[in-house]
């Protein structure tokens, strides 16, 4: 069964070409800066086939049209027909309390997603116009998605119903959410095979940390809390978004004449790690600028690190205990001073509990791809 996996972000689309259940990819890549002068195209096929070049990709839609051609290229393609395509499955950020489940995508489901993008504006509706554009190019294969919020569902009502007046929650559904809980879910997983330990018996805290970043406390193989809430502002300093805030601060920015517009750039592309610093949302750039004494660069890291060590005292007290502080992500992975760091400041409880610390490496369209193959095995 040959599941394609699209991951379509703001700018870009994160792609692979699974051979399931083998678990094989046969192509993989990124399509990155769309709608830039300058967008560029990674692409790797299983057998030493590899791209890397720039290409002139305006929308989505183009770079699905892109991928899908790569796909049956003579030269460069792994498959002779688009039609052995099995499924495509779709990474979903936002899908409210109506998707518990990976769901097969038919009108009334897309038209939901759109909805659902007033909370996710950065990620629902790049989504659906990578959906759109796979149901009008594969007609006839089934179209999947499999949702960022699915995993945090499990939530006790105290962990993602806010203080507001109750009725808030019942006439809008404002509640938390959460989100990548592909990444968490699939992480965790993984950290029970690390520690020889069944997931169920275990207590979890994972960092997923990148341009977006959240933190996960998960107890027996469940979400208990997370940081993110409704959207994907709340919680810890990220690329270009602020984590939590006073929400004060937006009624004190109304009155001083800045418009929602103004105020929604604010929050979703203007503050984070680049507002801090002023230089970059990258932890890459951030390090460099440290290296050369730049201040704001340096009260940017440190900001984003003590975040991060308060929710991991909060969520072992919340867990009751601790197996393993799991780190994830771009910055997660790869920047081992920003995770020493973070360990140093913690140090206490990791020794308290027992706790070890491992560095997983997310995949987050396996994990989708493992969904869908579960879902078509289910319905067969």
């Amino acid at each position: 069964m040959l599941i394609l996996v699209i991951n379509a972000g703001s700018s870009s689309i994160r792609y692979q070409l699974f051979e399931m259940p083998q678990k094989n990819f046969l192509v993989r890549g990124i399509i990155e800066r769309i709608g830039e002068r300058k967008s560029y195209l990674q692409y790797e096929g299983r057998k030493k086939i590899f791209l890397n070049r720039r290409v002139n990709v305006a929308n989505h839609r183009e770079g699905i049209d892109l991928i899908l051609s790569l796909l049956t290229d003579k030269k460069f393609g792994v498959i002779r027909d688009l039609n052995q395509v099995f499924c495509v499955g779709h990474r979903v950020v936002h899908g409210g309390e109506e998707f518990r489940s990976p769901c097969l995508i038919k009108r009334k489901v897309l038209a939901k997603i759109r909805k659902f993008a007033r909370l996710a504006p950065l990620h629902n509706s790049p989504a659906a116009l990578a959906i759109q554009a796979c149901l009008d190019s594969l007609k006839g294969i089934p179209q999947v998605a499999v949702f960022d919020t699915a995993f945090h569902s499990a939530m006790p009502r105290q962990a993602f119903i806010y203080g507001l007046p109750y009725e808030l929650y019942e006439r809008f559904g404002i509640r938390r959410y959460g989100f990548h809980g592909t990444s968490h879910q699939y992480v965790a997983q993984e950290a029970a095979g690390i520690l020889r330990k069944p997931l169920q018996r275990l207590k979890l805290i994972s960092c997923h940390l990148g341009n977006g970043c959240s933190i996960a406390a998960i107890k027996e193989g469940k979400s208990l809390d997370t940081s993110m809430g409704l959207t994907p502002l709340e919680g810890l300093v990220m690329g270009t978004r602020p984590g939590d805030i006073d929400p004060s601060i937006i009624l004190f920015l109304l009155k001083k004449k800045y418009t929602v517009e103004q105020i929604d750039d604010i929050l979703n592309r203007k503050s984070g790690l680049l507002g801090l610093s002023g230089i970059s949302n990258d932890m890459r750039d951030i390090k460099e600028a440290i290296r050369k004494g730049d201040r704001r660069a340096k009260l940017a890291r440190d900001i984003f690190i003590y975040r991060i060590q308060k929710y991991i005292g909060a969520y072992i007290a919340v867990l009751g205990g601790l197996d393993g502080l799991v780190f994830t992500g771009g910055i997660g992975e790869n920047q081992d001073g920003v995770r020493n760091r973070i360990c140093r400041g913690v140090k206490f409880l990791l020794k308290a509990t027992g706790a070890r610390v491992l560095v997983v490496h997310t995949n987050e369209e396996y994990a989708i791809a493992r969904q869908c193959y579960a879902l078509f095995k289910s319905r067969s």
